[in-house]
């Protein structure tokens, strides 16, 4: 794994000693199954709200469970690995519960990113943040892009007999 792919606790550790070197660490999460350019402007733009952006990758399971049997497209390890590949990005880890709302908690960053599409008071770990006296954040997304929208046109393209369900 690249080095900006940590565990849990090493990532802690790495929120800490930032914090107390009077950085501002900012969080978002998401699956980031492919990766498009609505990613990297959101990404991008949460990072701008801070010193450090720290994302919270859901796992294979977690996406899933969210997203239907057929997803994720891409595995885990690569999705952490093109994510933590990216210049916005300071580090990744992963996350296996349905919500980041307890890794969330645990890390207890300055700043909760998620796109425009959520509603403050519906994000996981807001209240945790606000709490530790941190702010929760929205920022625009790209309009007309995702992941679910790629697969669609390549199932039309490739396999126009074919629906697309969930994810």
């Amino acid at each position: 794994m690249p080095p900006k792919v940590l565990t849990r606790d090493k990532i802690e550790l790495k929120i800490r000693d930032w914090q107390a070197a009077g950085e501002k660490i900012v969080f978002t999460n998401g699956c980031f199954d492919i990766l498009h350019a609505g990613h990297v402007r959101y990404l991008s733009a949460a990072r701008e709200l801070g010193d450090r952006l720290v994302v919270g990758l859901n796992s294979d399971a977690s996406v899933r469970r969210l997203k239907g049997p057929k997803r994720p497209v891409a595995p885990q390890d690569d999705r952490a690995e093109v994510l933590a590949a990216l210049e916005a990005v300071d580090a990744v880890t992963l996350f296996g519960e349905d919500t980041p709302e307890e890794l969330i908690g645990q890390l207890l960053p300055d700043v909760l990113v998620k796109g425009a599409d959520w509603a403050v008071e519906q994000i996981a770990g807001a209240k945790a943040v606000i709490e530790n006296g941190g702010a929760v954040l929205t920022v625009p997304l790209l309009e007309g892009r995702s992941t679910t929208g790629i697969i669609e046109t390549i199932v039309q393209l490739y396999c126009p007999e074919t629906t697309v369900g969930k994810g």
